[in-house]
This record gives C-alpha cells, sequence and structure tokens, in this order.
C-alpha cells in the first residue's frame, strides 16, 4: 500500500513545562524500574494506563492528555515527590562508586558488553529468556558499581514473541511490533541532527545501521536498528526477531552484532580496550578488532591477534555443543571471502579460526570455538558448568590436563533491587538498615536476618502469596477471554488458587531437558498431595517454548489439559505469556521454587536466586548453580547428583523422589504451626536460605568477580602489550614464530628420581630430566613436573606442577633440570615431565601443539 506512505515524517512528543521536565528525564533513564519511589511516581500518573501500557512511562507520558499533565504542577504531594525522585537519580549519578573506590586513578579500562539480547524490563521487550535476563542484570550491576562499561545489542522491531494458548493447549505466536518512539530509547545523532549512520557490506549485501541508545542508570546499552528504509527488504529483516530465520539470517545477525557493533562503537567515539562476549553469538567482533589494528598500525594478523585476544573476554551459557551456533562453510564463503583476505588469511586460515581441528575439512565453523580462541579469559556460569565446559571443549587444548585448561566458571547472579519485592526491602531496611543496599555482598549484613521477628517475615511472606494469587486469578480471566470461555467459566477463575496454602512456581524456558512435567508423573499420587485436606498444596506453571520446538509445546499442551481436569481445577494454573512482570510476581510470591532439569543441563539457572532474595525456598536437582547454593538447611534437593545413562529410568526415580520430599518433608514442614498458627521451623529455613545465598548470587558479586578476575587482568595485559609502540606485541610474535619454528627438536631424553617405590609421607623425591632444546636458549622454556595421586586406571587426577630448574648444560643442546616433589599424602601417586615455551616477560606460554610431555 504505497499510497499509504507519507511525503514528510514527524516524531510527536509530550510537551513538559520545565517544573515537569524531571518525568522526562527518569523515564528516559532506566533506573527508574529498579528504583520503589520512580516506580511509585509514574503508577500515581494513573494506575490503569500504567498497567496497560506494561509500565512503559515514555508510552503513558505520550498518552496522557496535556490538562491531565498541566493539573500535576498544582498538585503539591506529586510535585514534591517528583522533585525527591528527580534529586534521588542526581544523586546516583554523582555518588563515588565502589570501582571508584577501587581502581587506580590512571586506570582507562574500558569494558563493552556484547549480548543478543538484554532483558531491562518488560516494556523494552528484546529479550526471551534467561540469557537476557542475566545481560540486563549484568549492566545494572555494573551502573550500580561505576563500572567503564557500555553495552551492545540489537534493536528487534518484534523483538521475541507473545505466547497465548488455545483451547486445546497449543501454543501460539504473535509478534506486536516495537514503536522505537514511545519506548525509552534515543537516536544518536551527529552534530546536525542527523541519525548516526554507517554502511555494512558481506557478500552482495549492502546496508545501512542506526544506532539507538537505552540508559540503564550509568551505563549507556547502544542497539543496532537496519530496519530503514533505504535498505533491501531482506536487509531490514535482520533486526526484526530475537533467535527467528534460519542460519543465514543468524549469521547476519550475528555480523551485525560483533562486527557492527565495533563499528558502531567507533562511530560515537567509544573505544573499548576489554570486550566481553556474552554467548559466541558476538564472536566476529574480535576479527574486527583484529582487522582494524592491522590497518591503522600496520601490523599483521599474529601481532594483531596478540593485543585483541588479551582484550576480550567470553562467557559461555551452553552445556551441550549442539546448542552453540554452526554455520557450514560455505555460509562463510558467501559473506567472508572478501574479509578473511583482509585479515590476510587464506580460507582453511580463517575457518580454522572457527574449528576446533584447524585441518578437518569436514567441521563446521562455530562460534563458541571462535571466541574460546580469541580471548584471554574464558567462563562457565556455575562451577559445575565450568567442568562441563573443560570436557565439551579440552580438544582445542589436546596437551593440558583437564583441571588445567584456561575455562574457568563465575557464577551468574541477580540483581537484587530489580528482583526482591518493596515489601521485603522495606522489611530489611528496618532490621538490617541499608548497608546491604549499597553492598549486597556482605555476609555479615546478611547474617542480621536472624534478629527478624518471625511472625514479620512471615507476614511478608504471606502477602506476596497473596499478591500473587491476585496476579494469577487476573491473568487466568483474560487468557479465558481470549479463548472465548463462557461468563461461568470466567467466575470460576475468581475461585482458583488458595492464598493461604503453600505454593510451587514452576516457570522457564520449556526445553525439554528441564522437564516441566516431571511432578505430572503420577497423577494419583500427585493429586493426594494437592488435595489434602489438611495441608493442600497448589502449583502456578508459566512459560514459552520456542516456536519450533514442538516437543517443549507439547509439555505446555500436557499441562494445560490437565489443569483442566475438575481434581487439578483449583490446584494447578498455567500463566501465560511469561516475561518480566509474570516472573517477578512469581518470585516474589512462591513459597517453593521447583527446578527439574536433568543434570547436568542446566548451564546455571537464575530464577531460583531471585526466589531466595525474596524469601521463598528451592527444591532442586543439584545442577547448575544450586550444587553451590544448596547446605542442607537451606531448601531442598532432588537426588544427590546421579546420572543415569536411561533418561526414562532417570526420570522416574527423580519424578518419586519429588514426590517424596513433598509428602515427608516439605508439606508437613510448611503446616507445622504453634498456638500463633506461625510455622517456625519453615520461617527458620527462610532465614537460612537468606543469609547463605543473598550474598553470593547476586550480580553485583558477579560484576565485581568478572572485574577483578577478567576485566583487570585483561586490561593490564593489553596495555602491557601496546605499550611503546606495541613493542611486546611484536617482539612477543616474532618470539612465538621463532619458538614454534624450532619447536620440533624440544624432547624428554631422560627422567630419574632418588629413592625407592615405596616412600614415607613427608619425605621429598628429587627428579632429575635430560632434556635437548636444539636452538632454543635455556630461558626460553619451562621444565616442570606434573605430579599427583593415580586413579584405577593409572591417571594422574587433579595434578600439581612442580617447577624444575635449570641444574647444567650437557652439550649438543642437551641440558640437565632438577626439582623436588614433597610428598604430603598417602596413596598411589605418579608423575610425568613437561617443557613448555617461557618468554623473559609474560612467564609461560601455552599454544595447541606446543607442549612436550615424556
Amino acid at each position: 500500500m504505497d499510497f499509504l506512505k507519507p511525503l514528510h515524517k514527524f516524531t510527536v512528543i509530550p510537551s513538559l513545562t520545565e517544573e515537569l521536565a524531571g518525568l522526562q528525564r527518569i523515564a528516559y533513564n532506566l533506573w527508574w524500574s529498579w528504583e520503589p519511589d520512580a516506580i511509585n511516581l509514574f503508577r500515581r500518573l494513573d494506575a490503569d494506563l500504567w498497567q496497560s501500557t506494561r509500565h512503559n512511562p515514555v508510552e503513558m507520558l505520550g498518552i496522557l492528555q496535556q490538562t491531565t499533565l498541566e493539573a500535576l504542577k498544582g498538585d503539591e504531594g506529586y510535585m514534591a515527590h517528583l522533585q525527591m525522585v528527580d534529586e534521588k537519580l542526581t544523586e546516583y549519578l554523582q555518588e563515588k562508586t565502589w570501582f571508584q573506590k577501587k581502581s587506580s586513578a590512571k586506570s582507562h579500562l574500558k569494558v563493552a558488553y556484547f549480548s543478543m539480547e538484554f532483558g531491562l524490563h518488560e516494556s523494552l521487550p528484546i529479550y526471551s529468556g534467561g540469557l537476557g535476563i542475566l545481560a540486563g542484570d549484568h549492566l545494572k550491576s555494573a551502573s550500580d558499581l561505576g563500572l567503564p562499561l557500555v553495552g551492545v545489542g540489537l534493536l528487534y522491531r518484534q523483538g521475541y514473541f507473545r505466547q497465548y494458548l488455545n483451547n486445546e493447549g497449543w501454543q501460539q505466536e504473535i509478534y506486536p511490533e516495537n514503536d522505537f518512539y514511545n519506548l525509552p530509547l534515543i537516536m544518536e545523532r551527529d552534530e546536525k541532527g542527523n541519525p548516526l549512520s554507517f554502511v555494512l557490506e558481506f557478500g552482495s549485501r549492502r546496508f545501512s545501521v542506526h544506532i539507538w541508545r537505552v540508559q540503564v542508570g550509568r551505563v549507556p546499552l547502544y542497539l543496532l536498528d537496519t530496519n530503514l528504509e533505504e535498505n533491501q527488504s531482506e536487509d531490514r529483516l535482520i533486526t526484526a526477531q530475537l533467535y527467528g530465520g534460519d542460519q543465514e539470517m543468524r549469521i547476519m545477525q550475528e555480523i551485525l552484532l560483533g562486527i557492527g557493533g565495533i563499528r558502531a562503537l567507533r562511530l560515537l567515539g567509544v573505544i573499548p580496550n576489554v570486550c566481553h562476549m556474552n554467548e559466541g553469538h558476538a564472536a566476529f567482533l574480535a576479527l574486527e578488532r583484529i582487522r582494524l589494528l592491522m590497518e591503522k598500525r600496520g601490523v599483521n594478523f599474529n601481532e594483531a591477534r596478540e593485543i585483541v585476544s588479551a582484550g576480550n573476554v567470553f562467557t559461555t551459557h551452553t552445556p551441550v555443543e549442539a546448542g552453540i551456533d554452526h554455520f557450514p562453510p560455505e555460509l562463510l564463503d558467501k559473506y567472508f571471502t572478501r574479509y578473511y583476505k583482509a585479515l590476510g588469511l587464506n580460507r582453511e586460515e580463517f575457518l580454522g579460526l572457527g574449528r576446533q581441528n584447524p585441518r578437518n575439512n569436514q567441521e563446521s565453523f562455530c562460534m563458541a570455538v571462535l571466541a574460546l580462541k580469541l580471548a584471554s579469559h574464558c567462563n562457565g556460569v556455575s562451577q559445575l558448568h565450568g567442568e562441563v565446559s573443560r570436557k565439551m571443549w579440552k580438544n582445542l587444548w589436546p596437551e593440558l590436563p583437564e583441571e588445567q585448561l584456561p575455562l574457568g566458571s563465575i557464577t551468574n547472579g541477580v540483581h537484587t533491587r530489580t528482583w526482591m519485592s518493596n515489601h521485603m526491602a522495606s522489611l530489611l531496611v528496618r532490621y538490617l538498615g541499608t548497608r546491604w543496599l549499597e553492598d549486597p555482598t556482605d555476609h555479615n549484613v546478611w547474617r542480621r536476618i536472624a534478629r527478624i521477628p518471625d511472625a514479620e517475615l512471615w507476614r511478608t511472606q504471606l502477602s506476596g502469596r497473596e499478591r500473587l494469587v491476585d496476579f494469577a486469578r487476573k491473568r487466568l480471566k483474560v487468557q479465558l477471554k481470549q479463548v472465548g470461555a463462557t461468563t461461568k467459566e470466567i467466575a470460576i477463575a475468581e475461585e482458583v488458587l488458595d492464598p493461604e496454602v503453600l505454593t510451587i512456581g514452576f516457570a522457564r524456558r520449556f526445553a525439554t531437558y528441564k522437564r516441566g512435567t516431571l511432578l505430572l508423573q503420577d497423577l494419583d499420587r500427585l493429586s493426594r498431595i494437592l488435595n489434602n485436606p489438611e495441608m493442600p498444596v497448589q502449583i502456578i506453571f508459566a512459560g514459552k517454548a520456542h516456536p519450533q520446538d514442538k516437543e517443549g509445546k507439547e509439555l505446555i499442551r500436557q499441562i494445560l489439559q490437565i489443569s483442566h481436569q475438575e481434581r487439578f481445577r483449583h490446584r494447578i494454573v498455567f500463566i501465560q505469556d511469561y516475561d518480566m512482570e509474570v516472573a517477578r510476581h512469581l518470585v516474589q510470591g512462591v513459597d517453593v521454587w521447583l527446578n527439574t532439569p536433568r543434570r547436568p543441563m542446566e548451564a546455571s539457572g537464575t530464577s531460583g536466586m531471585k526466589v531466595s532474595f525474596n524469601g521463598g525456598l528451592n527444591m532442586s536437582v543439584l545442577d547448575g548453580w544450586w550444587c553451590e547454593g544448596y547446605q542442607g538447611n537451606n531448601g531442598w534437593a532432588i537426588g544427590k547428583g546421579e546420572v543415569y545413562e536411561d533418561i526414562d529410568y532417570q526420570n522416574q526415580i527423580e519424578g518419586r523422589a519429588t514426590y517424596d520430599l513433598l509428602e515427608k518433608e516439605i508439606v508437613p514442614l510448611f503446616y507445622e504451626r504453634g498456638s500463633d498458627v506461625i510455622p517456625r521451623a519453615w520461617v527458620a529455613t527462610m532465614k537460612a536460605s537468606m543469609q547463605s545465598l543473598c550474598p553470593v548470587f547476586s550480580t553485583d558479586r558477579m560484576v565485581q568477580e568478572y572485574t577483578s578476575r577478567s576485566y583487570l587482568v585483561s586490561y593490564q595485559k593489553w596495555r602491557q602489550l601496546v605499550a611503546d609502540d606495541l613493542a611486546m606485541a611484536l617482539d612477543l610474535a616474532s618470539w612465538k614464530g621463532r619458538i614454534f619454528k624450532s619447536w620440533p627438536q624440544v624432547r624428554i631424553e631422560l627422567a630419574e628420581t632418588t629413592g625407592n617405590d615405596a616412600v614415607t609421607v613427608g619425605s621429598n623425591i628429587t627428579i632429575s630430566a635430560r632434556v635437548a632444546l636444539g636452538d632454543i636458549p635455556v630461558d626460553e622454556v619451562a621444565v616442570e613436573g606434573y605430579f599427583g595421586v593415580l586413579d584405577s586406571t593409572g591417571t594422574i587426577q587433579g595434578g600439581e606442577i612442580i617447577p624444575l630448574v635449570y641444574a647444567d648444560d650437557l652439550g649438543n643442546g642437551a641440558h640437565l633440570f632438577n626439582g623436588q616433589i614433597e610428598c604430603r599424602f598417602c596413596g598411589r601417586h605418579g608423575f610425568m615431565l613437561r617443557i613448555m615455551p617461557r618468554h623473559k616477560v609474560l612467564g609461560n606460554v601455552y599454544e595447541p601443539g606446543y607442549l612436550v610431555w615424556g
């Protein structure tokens, strides 16, 4: 309908007088989304409109009549509220932060955090689930801590889908358009007021990109948009949907995120020295940073790679390789032929960067492999996930023992103030003071939870459950109206659930490994538990399945069908269209959070952490974060971490274990009441949970850990390499070339020890090693012993490294090294020797293929 296209376009904005200008200033900084006083400020304008706009203050200000806005100036109470919130925002932006107190005045750290999705608030629907929520919480804590960080992502016109279920319970998807001009977005413009724009050209495709900004407290989030009139229709679709389309759409989105993201930052004058890739989607950024450095400084690929890799951080969230993006070589040929030539690489060298075995021409190009090869710091998102990831990717570092692979773990967390209810926060301020707001990681503060009277903590929990039940009933009525339910059926929605009953929550992405129907295996037994007249239980489900995941949709259908059975009609509810609003009500209102993934498929999980901050208790398989969180007195573990080859058998075992826990422990504990009707043993468990989990599983702790273990270490190495006109980087690349050329000469000729086959605890064994180094200088290698306990197969487990000291030149390129092993434990032990390159300044340098064992 081209005849409807306008001759001229313009944007209509609210007309706010100087007295009301603070409303717009606050609305355009998502700080308001975790500041209760700011939320209440907007709710006071019009509670119904606040709800209907999905709590979007920008859209709300655009809808309100000018007369309504003008009338606010005469409301002294409202104007005082506005002034207070405006001053709070100003104070927040100007106060001295954790990072400023911690960092050196000379530090010029600048971090760019790249993610395919960001879950900041339900009014900005550019997220699908856990990865995006984690990214949003990361930005919020980075803001609270004052970290010099910017975010980079894509601005989706339709975002992720909205969900509704038909009469049969089948998930249906709708994709409403996001109106960017009624969202808290600011288009970046040049000095003439024109939109900042740049062009990407890959293969036969050439398209323009605009940059939008979302302000998240102190942190700007830059979002890229290709839905521009000058672009071809296929290119406008690149930023249409999150996780939509085929492989070709995915690679274009990842080119835009990684390569386009770096170019956008340069256009904005933001030059990061550390780039954090939140999953492999953004891994192309490493190649673009290398290309730009080669172009600017006239260095070759290997020299630029040393510098760029030093300043890259990669976080993997996926415990199975099938969940990671792989692209066929032909797709890389289609879009990257000119690009890899600009890097000075041939086709096989370029494709080898994304292959575990660079010489395997049949292997696809893996984005996680690219990120792992081009980052100096890599991590999983829980301790168990770190172990799983090292097993997944051990072929990238074939000569290293598994425990020494350069892939650690930093456990996820949640943003405290986003997810904690106002009622709980007020209670904590009364008894803990405000220190927990300023530093949620302080264990001493959280120990004061013990001071809270049981009755007050229980009342707070009860009020959260009441709000959840009220919310669920309202949502259920809307759901019933959507599918044409009768007036009687809609009226029954007022009777579902009971605010006095033990409430279990289960909400997450409906993937089969998460086992959303594990609790429904034995419906008769479940009915007896839920409908026990003395100790009833109710369950609230929520979650979406990927549009292409038929098995996940089937799980949702089964739950909805079961909830319609007469015996479950008042005890099981499925809330449609799971988003951040639904999540807040659930985590702030449930008594027990159920988590039933098939171990070790849950990389971390964060929903249970959110529940803990609100006094809810976790009941989970020992997977992801719960392996670290569970302490025996702060929740419940389903099983003991067993993994069975037969999945059906595992489901049966853990399904029965779930029922047993409910019947024998959880339900009786909840209903064990004294004369004051307070379940004191339950409240004691709530307190133990909050004391042990809250100071650990926050994104403040997580971001502090990223800062100290990854960002600052990466920055220091980057700074070392670029100092003195890249002197160290050039030296390192040249040194590696020389060492690697001579490496075939290196071998271990002889290893000897003193002592007998049996030695006493506490004694030392002397090791002597005769090694051949050829023409490599003796101070450019590290000779080490690897010593530890042997398992039943004769393999060293969890060994430790013992450096050997140079002792003598034996002539003809042979040298003698000595060292000592201290025998601290009884049992069968063994040792091996190894040699690796050692740089005179940077120390030991490991690269695959350049480590000798003997």
